[in-house]
């Protein structure tokens, strides 16, 4: 199952690259868009709870990664004061699995 690594830069400036189980996630995030901190967790949450779902689909249990990341979003989320501050998606990259 293709994976896919997605670098952020949160409003802070710090950068860091994330991690899906699968190709959904292009589905909700785009290269260079720039979404509110709180539009940024709902389509996160949605996201990687459809990959976790796929991972489970073909695999038969859930995947752990996904719940990972999604738990440090909602942490890092979770720090900023402005919900409305800008969370920048700066690149999505498919990664193959064998």
């Amino acid at each position: 199952m293709p994976a896919v690594t997605f670098n952020v830069r949160w409003p802070n400036g710090q950068e860091e690259q994330c991690y899906s189980p699968s190709t959904v996630i292009l589905d909700y995030f785009t290269a260079g868009e720039s979404v509110s901190a709180e539009e940024f967790l709902k389509r996160s949450e949605v996201a990687l709870t459809k990959a976790s779902e796929r991972v489970a689909q073909k695999f038969g249990f859930a995947c752990s990664s996904a719940a990972d990341q999604l738990q440090e979003i909602r942490d890092q989320v979770a720090k900023i004061e402005d919900p409305k501050a800008k969370v920048t998606v700066l690149s999505l990259k498919p990664i193959a699995r064998s």
